[in-house]
């Protein structure tokens, strides 16, 4: 049984380090903020004092960590990631970083005898709660199918997208998509909400019709209810679509939509709801209808 060093246990590394015990994996485990090991460790965890030992006594690393940042802290430095890799060591990085962030960490991998895999995920909490996450993956092929028992128990699907910083990539472009979607379906609330329309049957409709999307099944009675706990940050959507942008100006690709939903995740970020759901973007709506989305239902 392979031997798993779990680095970075927030909403999304918690529950997926705690699919892994579940299915008998021995597992250690770091996080910045040590109190957030105390629940793995009661269900079995080792608990190590930094990335290095983390990494020093397992097979495969895998991080979960929020943006370049924090991986640049969590493998550089006498007790990050690489002070501790041993050769034949496999690194699977499932957070959401820059494509060119990606092909340094891999070859500083490599460097030490050790293999990178980018592997993003999309599925939010209740989606790494259940092990029902989809991975993108980038890296060598064998080394996927060498991992595949792994992803297997943390999701419900992997899809290989091609050699490191394929996954970064394929996330980035994915999540554009994410917050361009949930801002149509506000702008269509707000359309329906302001005219008086019962929103809850709005939304019925939208989830029949072609405007159905996931931004209308897993973030439509969010909106209603004004119900933003947190299932993925504004801040961390507002993170990916910059990374997006980013991507887009070095490539030369026009990104029109793109562009302005950044800007209206950042107006939510700047109003104070980074914390909050990205359906809590709503806000920004609902100052510029005078009214709730909710205040029309049936």
């Amino acid at each position: 049984m392979k031997k798993i060093g779990f680095i970075g246990l927030g909403t999304m590394g918690a529950p997926m380090a705690a699919n892994l015990l579940k299915a008998g994996y021995e597992v250690t485990v770091y996080n910045r903020t040590a109190s957030k090991c105390a629940s793995l460790v009661n269900q079995g965890a080792k608990q190590a004092a930094s990335p290095k030992e983390a990494t020093a006594a397992t097979d495969i690393v895998i991080t979960m960590v929020s943006n370049d940042q924090s991986i640049e802290a969590v493998f550089d430095g006498s007790e990050g990631v690489l002070a501790g890799l041993k050769p034949n060591t496999i690194v699977i990085d499932c957070s959401t970083i820059s494509p060119a962030l990606v092909k340094q960490t891999a070859a500083k991998v490599q460097e030490r005898g050790g293999d990178f895999l980018d592997a993003p995920v999309t599925g939010s909490s209740p989606a790494a709660i259940d092990g029902t996450l989809v991975f993108m993956v980038g890296g060598n092929a064998n080394t996927v199918e060498t991992c595949r028992d792994l992803f297997d128990v943390m999701g419900k699907k992997l899809l290989y997208m091609g050699p490191n910083g394929s996954g970064a990539v394929a996330k980035i472009a994915h999540n554009t998509i994410v917050g361009i979607n949930n801002l149509a379906l506000i702008e269509g609330f707000s359309i329906a909400a302001k005219s008086g329309l019962p929103v809850d049957r709005f939304l019925e409709l939208v989830q029949l019709g072609s405007a159905g999307s996931k931004a209308a099944e897993l973030k439509g009675r969010k909106i209603i209810e004004h119900d933003f706990t947190n299932q993925f940050s504004l801040a961390l959507m507002l993170k990916d679509l910059k990374l997006a942008s980013s991507l887009t100006d070095t490539s030369g690709i026009p990104a029109p939509m793109l562009n302005l939903a950044k800007s209206l995740f950042q107006a939510g970020q700047t109003e104070g709801y980074g914390d909050e759901d990205l359906s809590s973007v709503v806000k920004i709506y609902e100052a510029w209808i005078g009214q709730k989305i909710g205040d029309t239902q049936s």
